[in-house]
């Protein structure tokens, strides 16, 4: 799956947080030496010094970047903010175009997926997860340039294959976005990756039990477990949350908040092979 030359255009965006200025310009600088022209977000004073702006502002500087003559929009970083904005967003009248970001941009995969626009979860420009770890730079930079369509990681948990389109993300994001206005659970036979950072078990269990309750889990098939960063032990909670579901898992599979994570796509159909530890497109 190769989706960027060298010589696009892309488009730099703040839908949450503001990123540090010498962390930004050491991510524009990688962009650059990727051989991409890019067009960096402009970051509006606000009352509230975790949001890049108002919520109109960021959402208005996503349609525009979104809208314009770009292959790729890249987020800068997460954060917190993306939930405020995404009632903003005209999600159906969006063009197709690549779509990178991860952690709060959870819900923005989400909106973009249920449009029919599969999205790419990985690190982003504006935090240290992307300027100082190679390995996850180098890991986005061959799936966008490259291709890349099975990877082989992580420790099985429950055996089993299972066939559906990947979906998920961050989980306290999918958490936070249920009961939305355009809230729904996946389509049948999805296949989860979920990842969490700073969450302690009892907050997992939380969240995970909120998205049972929602029935967001009822129609998967398989699920992909990636890093728990800062959540101290959590296979117990993982174990009595998950296992009930009956569906392969494959855990420790090196994608979210974790040195060298994994660049994942999103929306798009997948099979895999808990026993053998591989996730492979379709």
């Amino acid at each position: 799956m190769s989706v960027l030359s060298r010589g696009d255009r892309v488009a730099l965006v703040s839908p949450a947080g503001p990123a540090l200025a010498p962390v930004l310009a050491e991510g524009v600088a990688v962009l650059r030496s990727w051989g991409l022209t890019v067009t960096t977000p402009v970051v509006q004073p606000w009352s509230l010094p975790y949001l890049a702006g108002s919520d109109a502002g960021r959402a208005a500087e996503f349609v525009d970047a979104w809208c314009s003559d770009v292959a790729a929009v890249f987020c800068v970083r997460g954060g917190y903010g993306c939930l405020r904005m995404t009632d903003l967003v005209p999600w159906e009248e969006l063009p197709p175009r690549v779509f990178v970001g991860s952690s709060d941009v959870t819900v923005l995969h989400a909106e973009l997926n249920a449009a029919g626009q599969p999205t790419v979860f990985g690190p982003m420009p504006g935090t240290r997860d992307f300027v100082a770890d190679p390995l996850a730079q180098q890991r986005l930079r061959r799936f966008l340039f490259e291709g890349m369509s099975s990877w082989t990681a992580g420790t099985p948990v429950v055996p089993g294959t299972a066939r559906g389109v990947l979906v998920g993300g961050n989980v306290a994001l999918l958490a936070a976005a249920v009961g939305g206005p355009r809230w729904s659970v996946p389509a049948a036979g999805a296949i989860a990756l979920l990842e969490d950072v700073g969450e302690e078990a009892y907050r997992l269990d939380r969240l995970l039990t909120q998205l049972l309750r929602a029935g967001w889990f009822a129609p998967v098939s398989g699920i992909v477990l990636g890093s728990w960063t800062g959540c101290g032990d959590v296979s117990a909670v993982l174990a009595d949350r998950l296992g009930p579901l009956g569906v392969p898992v494959l855990g420790e599979f090196g994608f979210g908040h974790c040195p060298g994570q994994w660049t994942l796509p999103l929306g798009v159909e997948a099979v895999l092979d808990a026993s053998a530890g591989t996730l492979t497109l379709v």
